[in-house]
């Protein structure tokens, strides 16, 4: 039997997290604040990631446009436990990923966009 897309996409996540291990936790969620596929774990709010997820990734295109930056490649927010990489898939998604503190950030941006660029052939 196929694979639901939502599998497919789940699927990447997990493999994105298994090739990174700083990262911890992944999600695509739609421009909307929707979930479409996510691997969180079970203390985080899937509702609340994908309504942040979508609010920050509106700020940060509006910023980089509005200051004359281009296009937005990615927002990433840092706190003292580590980081909030979020990242565009195509128009209509991003992938928000969880990522520990020390993390070699050149390598997750490099695995992101990986993922980014194979989730964007199934949103």
């Amino acid at each position: 039997m196929a694979k639901s897309r939502t599998e497919l996409m789940v699927e990447r996540l997990r493999d994105l997290q298994t090739a990174t291990p700083e990262i911890e936790a992944a999600a695509v969620v739609s421009v909307d604040g929707l979930t479409m596929a996510s691997s969180l774990p079970a203390n985080v709010e899937e509702d609340r990631v994908s309504a942040m997820s979508a609010a920050m990734i509106s700020l940060g295109e509006r910023i980089a446009g509005e200051l004359g930056r281009g296009l937005l490649e990615q927002v990433h927010v840092k706190g003292d436990d580590g980081y909030v990489i979020l990242m565009s898939v195509g128009e209509e998604a991003v992938l928000t990923t969880l990522v520990r503190e020390g993390a070699k950030l050149g390598l997750v941006f490099l695995d992101m966009r990986r993922t980014a660029d194979d989730l964007g052939n199934l949103v």
